[in-house]
């Protein structure tokens, strides 16, 4: 059987035709008025700032933005001349998060989990499965279960799945935003097999642009409401017209858009110290054990290393909302003030103005119907005075480039724009340290350079930052230090700590 028959792809052609989307409660369109032609077999890579409609765009291809009582479409939005959504089946959906994909407790029954509800023949279904899973290169049993992936591995499974199906067009959402290096190339080579083996059409959104260039034909641009503004060759696009795309919030090829300053030594001093600390998300499993880390005010700590070491679980230990497993996790006097050492035991209006928390997740965090009232939910708990928590919402709503999302509701935002706000909202009690996870998914080059300015400027005023990240870039341009973790050895099943490094930057 050749690989076009196996993984059964007939490549999709996609027509835009004045199309745009207003999603529900928006005043303004995310895409307005787009003409756009992909031929069946062709790899785009589409770019843009953002908030620029990159993901209306590829919901509206894959047919899920829903109904009318979900949004406003204008013009028309065509899969090999039918529309989007009248297309079930012909498209496949890879989201940025692979834990959001991930429906069933096995590894085969969740890569068939497609094929059972488009009605897939079951004498059929079994070899789509296996055929899935040997083009994205997950070698495991049928039986394996998905909670023993990796990150690397739960996104190539999110792909199987997508493959299983038989799409001709694969759209993928940022699917490496929260892998480690070594996953990005994992699901990155996974989609150079399955596109050199099915042929399909395939579009991909990234800000980092290195990793995909060797893969695509055509890099599309797209600017403010979804408009068109570069559209070719990769080089043409990415060489030609720098400048612009720069200016536009554009990741460049081998670009940092900004590099801080060293802090002064002087300026440090303790606020959080660990010792032998061992975590656990689940009293009585340990997933780390032995970190001696201390966080000091006027520093950045990155904490980096693979998916699944337990560097979140390390974050939400240091951030006083998980108990230690073991060890000590003592705060010192200046985070304390006049609180019980350990963190753990305070009470969240005690956290509020001592450890802000970013979650991996944002929508974990979101508790209010628009971007102002969720900035306002952490100052109202601590009765600030009205003017106070006004002062407030409207520096973050400027700085962080949420203004004209006011009175959005949070979950409608773009990725970008959730961690944007859902950085926003921990800063809004004014913490003494703050915990970060993954504080710059998603984000353009203009919207990463103010995070990170952002950042460094808390640094300067004396706030202890630790952020949890696969982003070398970051660390290399704003942390002080490192805390590098590492994978269990040999037989070991709980990961040993690595040490904290002052070398972060090269």
């Amino acid at each position: 059987m050749a690989p076009h028959e196996a993984l059964g792809a007939r490549a999709a052609a996609v027509s835009a035709q004045g199309w745009g989307w207003r999603h529900g409660g928006r005043r303004t369109p995310a895409v307005h008025d787009l003409d756009l032609e992909i031929a069946p077999g062709e790899r785009v890579l589409l770019l843009g700032a953002s908030g620029s409609g990159k993901s209306t765009l590829l919901h509206g291809m894959a047919g899920v933005l829903g109904g009318d009582d979900e949004g406003d479409a204008t013009g028309r939005l065509l899969i090999d001349g039918r529309p989007a959504a009248a297309t079930r089946g012909r498209s496949g959906l890879v989201l940025q998060d692979p834990d959001a994909q991930v429906v069933m407790a096995r590894v085969g029954d969740d890569v068939a989990f497609g094929l059972e509800n488009l009605g897939i023949p079951r004498e059929e279904i079994w070899p789509r499965v296996d055929a899935a899973l040997d083009a994205v290169g997950l070698d495991l049993p049928r039986d394996h279960s998905t909670a023993e992936l990796s990150g690397g591995q739960r996104q190539r499974l999110a792909l199987a799945g997508v493959l299983a199906m038989r799409p001709g067009l694969i759209l993928l959402d940022e699917p490496t935003a929260n892998l480690d290096p070594a996953g990005v190339l994992e699901v990155r080579d996974a989609v150079a097999r399955v596109a050199e083996e099915s042929g399909a059409t395939f579009v991909v959104i990234e800000h980092r642009v290195s990793t995909w260039l060797p893969l695509v034909d055509r890099v599309i641009v797209l600017g403010t409401g979804g408009a068109l503004i570069a559209d070719g060759a990769p080089g043409d696009v990415l060489d030609a017209r720098a400048a612009e795309l720069r200016a536009a919030g554009v990741w460049l090829p081998s670009e940092v858009p900004w590099h801080a300053p060293a802090p002064g030594a002087a300026s440090r001093h303790p606020l959080l110290t660990a010792d032998r600390l061992d975590v656990a998300r689940v009293p009585g499993v340990p997933v780390l054990r032995g970190v001696d880390v201390q966080v000091d005010g006027g520093g950045i700590l990155a904490v980096t290393g693979p998916n699944g070491v337990g560097k979140s679980t390390l974050a939400l230990t240091l951030a006083g909302l998980l108990r230690p497993e073991g060890g000590r996790l003592i705060a010192g006097p200046e985070l304390a003030k006049g609180a019980h050492g350990e963190p753990w035991r305070w009470r969240s209006r005690e956290l509020l103005t001592r450890i802000g928390t970013v979650f991996q997740s944002p929508e974990h965090q979101f508790l209010a119907g628009s971007v102002r009232a969720e900035l306002e939910v952490g100052p109202r708990a601590l009765k600030l005075p009205a003017a106070e928590v006004d002062a407030r919402t409207e520096a973050l709503l400027h700085s962080l480039r949420l203004d004209r999302l006011e009175g959005v509701n949070p979950f409608t935002l773009s990725g970008g724009e959730k961690r944007r706000l859902s950085v926003a909202t921990a800063l809004a009690t004014r913490p003494r340290m703050l915990v970060l996870d993954e504080p710059t998914f998603g984000q353009d080059a203009n919207t990463w350079r103010e995070l990170a300015r952002l950042i460094v400027a808390l640094r300067d005023d004396g706030v202890g930052v630790v952020a949890v990240t696969h982003d070398e870039a970051f660390v290399d341009a704003v942390a002080d230090r490192r805390l590098e973790l590492h994978r269990p050895a040999g037989d070991e099943r709980v990961a040993p700590a690595g040490t904290a490094s002052g070398e972060a930057r090269r």
